[in-house]
């Protein structure tokens, strides 16, 4: 048995004298059928992803986790006027008020808002009666300016 080259290029067997041609396309076929198995694997498993398997969970002796508490935010209207979450205070009576609320919740983040008419030092001296009463993280709030540019007044 011996192998020659035919005057085409292609090599032929002298036995057979039948020529080999190189295939020069790339046969996607299979490929397409993998594909489409794969395809239908997980059209089928993702609605089970989502939804999640049914399971029989054991009981626990374990206490539940505390809801979230409200956040506690301090407000200053343009009148001068103290709101802690939704109850008026006077402005005598702030300090005394955020230390019992100290006490019952703990340390926490506490969120100042105050009217953009404020002056500067009114704010200052909210910040200082929050330092008063044992705070230290306190949280300016304000809102957002649409296109993210600073607004500069005063000018």
């Amino acid at each position: 048995m011996s192998m020659s080259i035919n005057q085409s290029g292609a090599f032929t067997d002298d036995d057979d004298h039948v020529g080999y041609q190189p295939m020069a396309e790339i046969n996607i076929t299979p490929f397409v059928d993998v594909m489409l198995v794969l395809l239908i694997i997980f059209m089928v498993a993702a609605p089970l992803m989502v939804a999640g398997v049914p399971i029989d969970l054991p009981k626990s002796s374990a206490a539940k986790l505390n809801a979230p508490k409200k956040p506690l935010v301090v407000t200053m209207t343009k009148d001068g006027q103290f709101q802690i979450r939704d109850d008026f205070i006077s402005a005598d009576s702030l300090v005394t008020r955020l230390i019992e609320l100290r006490k019952a919740e703990g340390d926490r983040v506490v969120y100042v808002r105050a009217d953009k008419s404020m002056a500067y030092g009114d704010v200052m001296s909210v910040l200082g009666r929050l330092g008063e009463s044992g705070y230290g993280r306190i949280s300016l709030l304000s809102h957002k300016v649409p296109g993210g540019t600073p607004v500069v007044t005063g000018q």
